[in-house]
């Protein structure tokens, strides 16, 4: 595990996202929330929420973090398309990036188990981190990603400017 104790403290967010491709009668019974095992989305956030408190005991090496923030967000950008984006922002001496992802991947295979008797196909796609504040390499944004995360000079629980 990398040495931290010299990293000063700052506040941190990274935000990601992730797809996963659903067959289009699976999708509208979704959307309209005829699943039988119950609110396929905020069983989603759930996992979200708890894949990104215990990223460290899913990465090696992954230093522990005290999240002080995560937000989940699922949209439809194409009918067969759910998108979900993690916002997660901390204060301390490594960032977030992998909470963050690991969030949406937790969120996506959540959906894909809850889906699965209805669609064996689903495919999860593009999980990427797209931006990411804080710390001594400062604000990356990834090329022809999505807007970018709120600068953390403000409060770190503060909802994010705008919603993509």
């Amino acid at each position: 595990m990398v040495d931290i104790s010299i990293k000063g403290t700052t506040n941190r967010c990274a935000r990601a996202q992730g797809f996963l491709r659903i067959a289009p009668l699976a999708a509208q019974r979704l959307r309209d929330g005829m699943i039988p095992k119950g609110d396929v989305l905020a069983a989603a956030q759930i996992a979200a929420i708890l894949a990104a408190k215990r990223t460290s005991e899913w990465i090696p090496l992954c230093h522990p973090i005290a999240l002080q923030g995560v937000e989940v967000f699922f949209d439809w950008p194409q009918d067969d398309r759910l998108r979900c984006m993690v916002t997660a922002r901390a204060q301390g001496q490594t960032g977030v990036e992998m909470e963050a992802l690991t969030a949406v991947a937790a969120a996506l295979l959540t959906v894909y188990d809850m889906l699965k008797a209805l669609d064996k196909n689903m495919v999860l796609e593009e999980i990427a981190l797209l931006t990411k504040s804080g710390g001594r390499s400062g604000h990356y944004v990834r090329p022809g990603g999505a807007q970018p995360a709120q600068q953390v000079d403000n409060d770190p629980l503060e909802p994010a400017a705008s919603q993509p």
